[in-house]
């Protein structure tokens, strides 16, 4: 399970360090694709199999399709360097609109990579919900 909020800075190639901890779960290579809500999904193998296998049995609609076609036409398999940092393609940096400093966090069965300055205003934006959220999903209907 992936867990944190992890501070890091793009370098001037686009490469981004994962953090040590989060490095060991995601083994040796892993799936970076287009993520929700504009940040980028990083999953390793296993779980990827998984979501692969989930969309496997939509199914055939149009919005089934075209979500397909969203998630795989960004994905690319990435393996960490020897200094701990992955490349970033540049199409999938220009969606997440990735500049310089950089979030990752842990989302139980991936990683989430987001521009700081989009983090800082999608948790601003919705701090006030988590509350009504919560409640939402945790509270058993009567």
């Amino acid at each position: 399970m992936f867990i944190g909020e992890y501070h890091h800075s793009l370098d001037d190639k686009g490469r981004l360090t994962i953090p040590s901890k989060l490095r060991y779960e995601l083994k040796e290579d892993f799936i970076l694709t287009r993520g929700l809500d504009g940040c980028l999904f990083i999953y390793p193998k296993d779980e990827w199999e998984n979501v692969i296998n989930k969309y496997r049995e939509l199914p055939n609609t149009r919005d089934a399709r075209n979500f397909m076609r969203f998630l795989l036409s960004g994905a690319t398999t990435c393996e960490v360097d020897k200094q701990g940092r992955i490349n970033i393609p540049g199409p999938l940096s220009s969606y997440a609109s990735l500049t310089k400093e950089c979030v990752v966090i842990g989302v139980n069965e991936r990683l989430e990579v987001w521009d700081k300055e989009r983090w800082d205003n999608f948790m601003k934006e919705n701090e006030d919900s988590f509350t009504d959220l919560a409640d939402k999903l945790f509270t058993p209907n009567i």
